[in-house]
């Protein structure tokens, strides 16, 4: 389950696909893949997958209990086809973050 708490180390990655409409499925679908080939790897927490209202763009949400845990997910990633056949899909634009602030009603 996603954690949206500051303070507590865990490394999100957010990465934003760009796609055309006809590939948004395969996208997700190869995420999905990608998400349960990892959900092994010690500290891995979860992935959400959001998909783009107007077909051209897939988001994914994933985390990690700490950077050590990104470094193994990414390790299992580069070792794998993975990001080979996400490239042939779309173009990602990903960056890693930590809670800084969380606002609720």
């Amino acid at each position: 389950m996603p954690m949206i708490i500051s303070g507590t180390g865990v490394i999100t990655q957010i990465n934003v696909f760009t796609c055309t409409p006809a590939n948004q499925a395969a996208l997700i679908a190869l995420l999905a893949e990608g998400a349960r080939s990892v959900s092994d790897v010690e500290g891995w927490m979860s992935a959400s997958i959001h998909r783009g209202l107007a077909g051209d763009a897939v988001v994914n949400y994933a985390q990690c209990r700490d950077q050590a845990a990104q470094d193994r997910v990414m390790a299992r990633l580069r070792a794998s086809d993975f990001f080979a056949r996400n490239a042939a899909l779309g173009t990602a634009h990903p960056g890693l973050y930590e809670v800084a602030a969380t606002i609720e009603r």
